[in-house]
């Protein structure tokens, strides 16, 4: 069985988001894969996004000299409003056209820049108080779009589960993800993502289940809501406070990574189709904290979220490789 690929979002780690304390980080513990989302490349914390191109030649050269490759591009693509219509949150709205022409296409930029494969996404907000099932028929359309685009640039397009959106479940994103049938978009499953929402862990199992005919990888973050109240319509996301390990949560990693060991060959082959390494796993911690478009644990935090997971990965039998010995001779020969 082929080695999962541990990654991990580099802004989560360092404390001012700085570059070298994010390639310093993941370098120390082991890491070989970030991906990128907010950085400060001297310039001052920018999103991926907002980059330029100086400081996207900086970042290349210095994440080189760490021994670091970007697994995936952070964007916040798809985390804009469906439609043009006041529901009293301070998402935006921008007409598609010029969505695809502008913030996809740079998206796609950053990827071919930094050499990453993958592009991560989002299912669009749909009007506060609506069935997100409603508008499943436009996300679907506007998705396939994207996806024609990161394919006519060799990229792939993963499309994440979270809460408020369109894609809020393993379900409905089961069912965009096979109206787009593109070999170019993929799921990302989340299950801390899921459990947020009122999930208890075998309805978070199920969830992942409904994914697995399009998942392309995972984030990693665990939760643990000390006062469960069911099924959440809409979540406040800014309040969200009880982000844990992957090894102490309610979502349940155990029973999903258990799954994923028998199927790792057949999504290895999957996402080395696509030109990707390997299947990653993401490390998305928010143990210190999390919200709408980000989250932060710290170097300590990030390690322990780190050490969480592969706790679970060697008890469940699914192989992962960090840095060895050899590879430092290597870098100095």
């Amino acid at each position: 069985m082929p080695p999962v690929l541990i990654s991990g979002f580099g802004d989560e780690a360092a404390n001012e988001k700085q570059a070298v304390q994010q390639y310093s980080a993941f370098a120390a513990l082991g890491l070989r894969y970030y991906s990128i989302r907010f950085i400060d490349a001297g310039e001052g914390i920018k999103n991926v996004m907002s980059l330029s191109d100086p400081e996207i030649q900086h970042l290349v050269k210095m994440q080189g000299d760490y021994g670091l490759k970007v697994s995936s591009i952070g964007s916040p693509i798809g985390k804009v409003k469906l439609l043009d219509v006041d529901d009293g949150t301070s998402n935006k709205y921008v007409p598609f056209d010029q969505y695809l022409r502008e913030d996809v296409t740079t998206a796609c930029d950053r990827a071919e820049a930094f050499g990453a494969k993958l592009l991560r996404g989002f299912a669009f907000y749909h009007p506060k108080g609506t069935d997100p099932a409603d508008h499943i028929d436009q996300v679907a359309d506007q998705l396939s779009q994207i996806a024609e685009l990161c394919d006519s640039r060799g990229l792939t397009f993963g499309l994440e589960v979270e809460a408020n959106l369109v894609g809020q479940t393993g379900d409905l994103l089961s069912t965009i993800a096979a109206k787009v049938n593109h070999p170019a978009m993929l799921t990302i499953f989340d299950a801390a993502n899921i459990v947020t929402q009122g999930f208890t862990a075998d309805e978070t199992y199920s969830q992942y289940l409904a994914m697995k005919p399009s998942l392309g990888w995972v984030h990693i973050k665990d939760y643990h809501d000390p006062s469960p109240t069911g099924r959440i319509d809409h979540v406040d996301e800014a309040s969200l406070s009880n982000f844990v390990p992957a090894d102490m949560g309610d979502s349940g990693h155990e029973a999903i990574l258990r799954d994923m060991r028998d199927f790792m060959p057949e999504l290895h082959k999957r996402m080395t189709a696509r030109g990707a390494d390997g299947v990653f796993m993401d490390l998305e911690p928010h143990v210190k904290g999390g919200g709408q478009f980000g989250g932060f644990s710290g170097p300590d935090g990030f390690g322990v979220a780190m050490r969480g997971l592969c706790r679970v990965l060697d008890y469940v039998g699914i192989p992962y490789a960090l840095r060895s010995f050899a590879d430092i001779k290597a870098s100095c020969s």
